[in-house]
C-alpha cells in the first residue's frame, strides 16, 4: 500500500529526473571548425576576432539573431541550426538587438 508521503517523493525524484535528462539533451556547442562558422567567421571569444567587420562590444548575447536567455553562457542561433553559440562569441552576421 503505497502511502501520500511514498507517493509525494516518488514524484518529486521521478520530476527531477526527468529534468536532469532533459538538461543533459542540449544541443551541442558550434566549433570554430565548422563549415558555417568558417563562411561566417565565427569565433567563441569576440575579443579575439580578427575580421574587418568586428567592433569591439559586439558580441552574440547582444545580437538580434541568438536566442539564448539573458545571462546564459550559451544559446542557440538559428544560423547554426541544432547547435549553441557562446554568448560571448561573435560572426559576420551579426545584427545589434534594437
Amino acid at each position: 500500500m503505497t502511502t501520500r508521503r511514498v507517493f509525494m517523493m516518488q514524484s518529486v525524484l521521478g520530476a527531477s529526473a526527468l529534468a536532469s535528462g532533459v538538461a543533459m539533451a542540449a544541443a551541442p556547442m558550434v566549433a570554430e571548425t565548422d563549415a558555417n562558422a568558417k563562411a561566417l567567421a565565427y569565433v567563441a571569444d569576440a575579443t579575439k576576432s580578427k575580421n574587418a567587420k568586428f567592433k569591439a562590444g559586439m558580441a552574440c548575447a547582444n545580437c538580434a539573431l541568438y536566442q539564448g536567455k539573458a545571462g546564459a553562457a550559451s544559446g542557440p542561433c538559428p544560423l547554426f541550426a541544432g547547435k549553441e553559440v557562446t554568448a560571448k562569441g561573435w560572426c559576420s552576421a551579426y545584427a545589434k538587438k534594437p
